[in-house]
């Protein structure tokens, strides 16, 4: 994970180049003007935000949290709090959200988990996938791997493996899902 003042460059670089302001930027962003400021100061972008920012533009999200493009081979694993702050998700419409990924833009799933013991449903399918756990917790399951993420953690992976998600606790889980084919 790149340190988040390198995050932080290359947002302003994106909005520079994109000619905006930051007083504007936060004004389409919906989050106040000093609030902004003080993220693009300390790098500490929620990654709601983010993600907002990357739509916004229509850039690779990964390739502006990582500064690499999101080819991935198997699984990235970002941790709430490993860069950046997740903090209750200010700013956060689904409505805006929308991942680009070769020139096609694909739609928010947002899923709801009850408390199970079943075995996750394996499933494969092409392109690649973005989960992130916006309430409660849950295993992302792999053929042979299990990874728990808790609320603000996210991961990318490759679902040409054989993967599923199921509740990690006593608790309803939410989370955002995402698949660029």
């Amino acid at each position: 994970m790149e340190s988040i003042k390198e995050i932080s460059a290359r947002i302003r670089e994106l909005r520079e180049v994109c000619d905006y302001t930051p007083e504007k930027l936060a004004e389409e962003l919906g989050i106040s003007a000093e609030l902004y400021a003080e993220y693009e100061q300390n790098g500490d972008f929620p990654i709601s935000v983010i993600y907002e920012i990357a739509n916004k533009f229509g850039v690779d999200f990964n390739e502006l949290i990582t500064g690499e493009p999101s080819h991935i081979d198997t699984y990235q694993v970002v941790r709430r709090g490993q860069g950046k702050t997740v903090s209750r998700f200010p700013g956060y419409r689904f409505k805006d959200l929308a991942f680009r990924y070769s020139n096609k833009i694909m739609q928010p799933l947002l899923v709801t988990l009850e408390p199970s013991d079943e075995p996750a449903e394996l499933v494969t399918h092409t392109g690649q996938e973005f989960n992130l756990v916006l309430k409660g917790s849950i295993d992302v399951v792999f053929e042979d791997k299990v990874i728990t993420l808790n609320e603000g953690d996210s991961v990318y992976f490759n679902p040409t493996y054989p993967h599923g998600q199921r509740c990690h606790g006593d608790s309803k889980a939410r989370f955002l899902t995402m698949i660029a084919e």
